[in-house]
């Protein structure tokens, strides 16, 4: 079973077609984050560095095309929604804990917060329509997308290249080893998060009632 499915991957690997592929699952997790986008980077990487194919930079920069496209499609779902799909959202979910994160961080840190994004679960989709419905500039949203993109390529892909460097003569060990690194880079980001969620003073509050209290 195990050399069937290696078969497969490395005939997948080995066409042109996962350069498509990995533009097209980079795009879409842009706005549809059920697509294990990560994975596939992961496993390029994993083969790039086993097999030799696919071509390591290629890989790179592909993912990170897919991604930054991926993101201003989201911009633009969120700004043309004018906040509506994200006001549906319903409250005590993971997806709604995860916007409310968002439109907490793009007051504190701005544009910033997109390349963080990147690393929490959810996160990404989250922030990329958020700041869309807010209308945050396009002329500084575009950097940002840029710097999170070309960093999250770049980081799936060598994670999967250590962990293809790790079992050259068996990708699949390799596979697991890359995923198991980004989960646990992952999981590192969300304990750092939740560290810092919970050294906040108690006392801040939205401002909103204080501005209605003064009228």
């Amino acid at each position: 079973m195990s050399e069937a499915i290696l078969h497969f991957a490395d005939e997948l690997m080995s066409s042109w077609w996962i350069y498509l592929a990995l533009w097209g699952f980079a795009a879409l997790d842009g706005f549809f984050p059920a697509i294990p986008s990560e994975t596939l980077v992961v496993t390029a990487g994993v083969f790039a560095a086993s097999t030799g194919k696919p071509n390591l930079y290629a890989v790179i920069v592909v993912a990170a095309i897919g991604a930054f496209i991926g993101d201003h499609v989201s911009y633009a779902l969120g700004r043309g929604a004018g906040g509506r799909v994200l006001d549906r959202v319903k409250p005590g979910t993971k997806r709604h804990a995860a916007i409310q994160w968002a439109r907490r961080s793009l007051e504190e840190r701005g544009g910033l917060v997109l390349v963080v994004a990147r690393y929490v679960p959810g996160g990404r989709t989250a922030v990329t329509l958020t700041m869309g419905s807010v209308r945050y500039p396009l002329r500084s949203f575009t950097p940002f997308a840029a710097l999170a993109a070309a960093s999250w390529g770049a980081y799936c892909t060598l994670v999967g290249f250590i962990g293809g460097k790790a079992f050259e003569d068996n990708p699949l060990k390799g596979v697991v080893l890359g995923i198991g690194l980004a989960l646990a880079v992952t999981l590192v980001v969300e304990l750092v998060r939740h560290r810092l969620r919970k050294s906040k003073p108690q006392a801040q509050v939205d401002p909103q009632p204080v501005e209605a209290g003064r009228r």
